[in-house]
């Protein structure tokens, strides 16, 4: 889960290190990040197809960028929950600031800093994009078709926004136009509801998959729009991260995105989807939802308002509500109201709801390997997947069950080993599948599939905590190598040091280059320039080039590897890991392995290793 950079390194000292203000005041960059001047230039005049023109200026990397472009009409009113409409054209347009975050629970996980956390933020009209392009006259742009990025953040789509992502070097560098998008939120993105699905309603509005309609109406925004900005829009990439990445994912077995990009790229996704009735159902229902669905929405809802005395009797309020009622009564509701009741359980503003919903109309419906594996399951295009060889340490670093803070402030490792060994567990059983199940799915009918880990590591100590070693590459670490961009907010620089800087930005230059090429060619092959080693495609024979692992030269370079990663193999390696030293230990990872969905189920987790794990019930964890 979790997603941005912002969300990621931010975590590290605003979460990890208690926000300690002498921190930031001790955060070095190792190189400044250069200041941003917005003022309109006449250079960066566009005319759009559908009518007026948009004026933009020269970002800190020398692009040209556009800011806050409306994609689609306020999504407010009766269009919540509603597939979004295009944009009513603007006659002249200044892109000169961001557009609103869309309606989220303010967290340093999100990259929103000037609130203070745990409050309700952001706006309902917030579906704008932002445009990154190489420098050049509007006549030159006309002509250009470079390939397009698209990206969308991630903060397991309840957190985060597109404002915390420059474009600018990528793009002047690669020689590549980028988007970034907003799109709406936890329950104001996705929730299905009987109430919600009028008759007549079409296929998209009754698919409660609302998020993910507005990347599609992003998508198409591009479509008719990018050649003014120098972009091809017959070539178009995909990619996100984490809930992003998911995102991504779903687009691939999206009918409704067919023919809107040529190529994908999903960094530390997942291919999960969620069954609509598990999205509708009470948690307590014979067939239950999920933690989260509408229907204990509404419930809770009810006995908030005090139109019940508790659950039992919201039940029977809500079974005397019409249809109609219900929908003017979720329509009525502020977004403050509805987010504060997902937000009572929520961890640094990461909601618990059902999301992306297997609708069969918006997101096809059925296994998701099976899918790939089928010439016509998917929308076939060349597909870049990867994870972060350390991906959990960043929540486990989070995490009390792990991590005890002194005076609330210093970070001391309770069990280094387990610590460790269940870190490996999880981020190794990620790899195992979603990427290389998945890779060797795809290859089947699809050759252009490429497989990478992250493995970057070169954190300094502080407060005499090895962060090399306890965050390592973590998820959402990779984020600033691909953009080229190392301002992560407050806190967040503390891990950029001078020391670290030579090996990072090697390595980023080389990971921004694979991805253009990628994005140009639907194959990284020898990078942008054809100078770097090759990057081969998955291969599923025995002995085939399997992983890119980008890492510094210091650490061993960029390289191939032939390795698979398997379900088996991970839980075979829980039971030999020297560290874990008692059945308890292995209980231990097997546990959260299943409470992560990591290649294990609840169901499972019982019966899991040799002799079992009933001994310690998986919902009295932590065990004494």
């Amino acid at each position: 889960m979790l997603r941005t950079l912002g969300i990621v390194l931010v975590v590290l000292v605003l979460i990890a290190f208690g926000g300690l203000h002498w921190l930031k005041k001790r955060a070095v960059a190792a190189a400044p990040v250069p200041t941003e001047n917005r003022v309109a230039d006449l250079a960066t005049t566009r005319p759009l197809p559908g009518g007026g023109t948009v004026l933009g200026f020269v970002g800190r990397y020398g692009s040209h960028a556009w800011l806050g472009i409306p994609y689609a009409k306020p999504p407010v009113g009766e269009l919540r929950w509603r597939a979004p409409q295009p944009a009513a054209p603007a006659e002249k347009l200044e892109a000169l600031n961001f557009g609103s975050i869309c309606t989220q629970i303010a967290s340093p996980f999100g990259g929103v800093y000037d609130v203070p956390p745990g409050t309700v933020t952001g706006s309902e009209d917030c579906l704008y994009l932002n445009v990154y392009a190489p420098a050049m006259t509007g006549s030159d742009a006309s002509d250009a078709n470079l390939p397009v990025m698209f990206w969308i953040h991630g903060g397991g789509n309840s957190v985060g926004h597109a404002s915390f992502y420059d474009g600018g070097r990528l793009a002047q560098t690669e020689n590549v136009v980028v988007v970034t998008i907003n799109y709406r939120l936890g329950p104001l993105g996705w929730l299905r509801h009987p109430a919600l699905r009028p008759e007549g309603a079409s296929a998209d509005d009754r698919s409660g998959n609302y998020g993910t309609l507005d990347i599609i109406r992003a998508l198409e925004w591009v479509r008719a729009n990018i050649a003014g900005f120098g972009g091809d829009p017959g070539n178009v990439t995909i990619f996100g991260e984490s809930a992003g990445g998911h995102d991504v994912v779903s687009l691939l077995f999206s009918p409704r995105a067919a023919g809107l990009f040529q190529r994908a790229i999903v960094q530390s996704g997942g291919a999960y989807r969620t069954d609509p009735a598990y999205a509708e159902n009470a948690s307590d229902d014979p067939h239950p939802g999920g933690k989260g669905s509408s229907t204990d929405l509404l419930l809770g809802m009810l006995v908030d308002d005090k139109r019940a005395a508790d659950r039992a009797a919201a039940r029977a309020e809500l079974a005397k509500m019409a249809p109609a009622d219900v929908a003017k009564y979720l329509r009525g509701k502020a977004p403050e109201e509805i987010f504060r009741a997902y937000g009572k359980d929520a961890f640094e503003g990461l909601l618990q709801f059902p999301n992306v919903f297997a609708d069969g109309a918006v997101v096809a419906d059925g296994d998701a390997v099976e899918r790939f594996a089928r010439p016509d399951g998917w929308n076939r295009v060349p597909v870049m997947v990867g994870t972060n060889k350390n991906e959990d340490r960043l929540f486990l670093f989070a995490n009390p069950n792990y991590v005890k803070r002194y005076f609330g402030i210093v970070p001391r490792v309770l069990d280094s080993k387990r610590y460790l060994a269940t870190s490996d567990a999880l981020a190794t059983m990620w790899k195992a599948t979603d990427a290389d199940n998945l890779a060797d799915a795809i290859w089947h009918t699809q050759p252009h599939v490429y497989v990478y880990r992250f493995d970057w590591k070169e954190e300094p100590t502080l407060l005499g905590l090895d962060l090399a070693t306890y965050l390592g590459a973590s998820h959402a670490f990779e984020i600033p190598f691909v953009f080229g961009h190392w301002d992560l907010g407050g806190q967040g620089n503390v891990i950029y040091t001078p020391a670290n800087q030579p090996g990072r930005e090697e390595l980023s230059a080389k990971m921004m280059s694979y991805w253009a090429a990628f994005a140009a060619n639907g194959d990284p092959g020898r990078g942008r320039n054809a100078e770097l080693a090759a990057w081969s495609a998955w291969d599923g024979r025995p002995g085939g080039p399997k992983t890119q692992i980008f890492d510094t030269q210091a650490a061993g370079g960029v390289r191939m590897i032939s390795d698979v990663t398997t379900r088996d193999a991970v839980l075979a390696s829980v039971e030999t890991d020297s560290r874990l030293e008692s059945e308890k230990d292995r209980c231990w990872v097997y546990r959260e392995l299943a409470a992560h969905w990591r290649g294990l189920t609840k169901d499972e987790y019982p019966k899991a290793g040799r002799q079992g794990c009933a001994e310690y019930p998986f919902d009295q964890f932590p065990w004494k």
